[in-house]
């Protein structure tokens, strides 16, 4: 599949997602595997205020390329300004978002609340288009309920408003994440359009990038499947080649990519106290080891990097030492 510049086979996607595909985070997926990263969703609104939190969401480097800026927002003229304004960063294309299924922002009718009003959907698309040289893609889900699925319907409408790429997350608003994604619709999606279409939803396992794959999606975007394990883009990449299941990151190698990812955010993020805001990830990073109790208690105590950082090698060198 073409996306601007790039020819990318089945690529697999890291999906964008509110406080936790931060810059760091995406660094550390994009060195695993990830072929396309994305920002998290940035208001439209807010853009072209220019506040200064929004302009420091889409920052982006050379690393993570290809790199999409997520935008969201109600205001056909506010997305067609935002997505000049995002161009300015450099990115690779615009996203956006009309998925979201929080209930603040689908009652502004923003993200997955584009769903109920095609006519403005249809509008918010065009805009973007017209505000941009950039590819712009689209990112929404199956419809508002399963008694008003319009997929197809919005597949059409964005192909033929100037999208050149559409993401399909296979569930319905009202299911937010509950119950099972429903892959049968990307086999319907992929023969009404020519555009290329990614999957997105219930992406676990290598296993799962195979079988979403074969419903004859162009590729595949990993959300809640990365936050827990970002080795999943490289599992996933050798079993689509070889067939073969890589074993699981040792503890080592999870504690060495902890700290790493420490650090960057450290480095890279704009906050208060860096340390604070990284206590989401530890849940992931140590997930299944022994006396994970206790170091969790211990990580949590801690405020500054170099704390972190002994006590996680203290606990990997625990864990190995011999036993008296």
């Amino acid at each position: 599949m073409k996306l601007g510049k790039y020819e990318l086979n089945q690529p697999l996607v890291l999906a964008p997602m509110e406080d936790v595909t931060d810059l760091p985070f995406r660094l550390v997926c994009k060195r695993l595997g990830a072929d396309i990263t994305v920002t998290e969703f940035t208001a439209a609104e807010a853009l072209i205020r220019r506040v200064g939190r929004a302009i420091k969401k889409i920052s982006i480097q050379e690393e993570e390329r290809p790199v999409g800026i997520q935008l969201f927002g109600s205001r056909p003229e506010a997305l067609k300004e935002a997505a000049g304004i995002a161009e300015e960063c450099a990115p690779d294309f615009i996203d956006i978002n009309c998925g979201c299924w929080v209930k603040n922002h689908v009652a502004r009718t923003e993200g997955a609340g584009l769903l109920r009003d095609l006519p403005l959907f249809e509008k918010i698309v065009k805009a973007t288009v017209a505000g941009t040289k950039l590819p712009v893609t689209v990112k929404t889900r199956l419809g508002w309920d399963h008694d008003n699925i319009v997929i197809m319907d919005v597949a059409k409408m964005v192909e033929d408003c100037g999208a050149k790429m559409l993401t399909l997350h296979c569930r319905t608003r009202s299911q937010a994440h509950r119950g099972f994604a429903d892959w049968t619709w990307l086999t319907r999606v992929k023969q009404a359009i020519s555009i290329p279409l990614i999957g997105n939803g219930d992406i676990l396992t290598p296993q799962d990038v195979k079988a979403m794959l074969d419903t004859g999606c162009d590729g595949v975007m990993i959300g809640r499947g990365a936050v827990s394990n970002p080795w999943i883009f490289t599992q996933a990449k050798h079993y689509l080649a070889t067939g073969e299941i890589l074993p699981e990151p040792s503890i080592p190698q999870r504690i060495e990519m902890c700290i790493a990812h420490l650090a960057d955010s450290c480095r890279l993020k704009d906050c208060r106290n860096p340390v604070l805001a990284f206590r989401k990830h530890y849940v992931g990073y140590l997930k299944g080891m022994p006396g994970i109790a206790k170091l969790r208690a211990d990580l949590m105590r801690l405020e500054d990097q170099e704390s972190v950082t002994r006590r996680l090698k203290a606990f990997a060198d625990d864990c190995f030492s011999p036993s008296i």
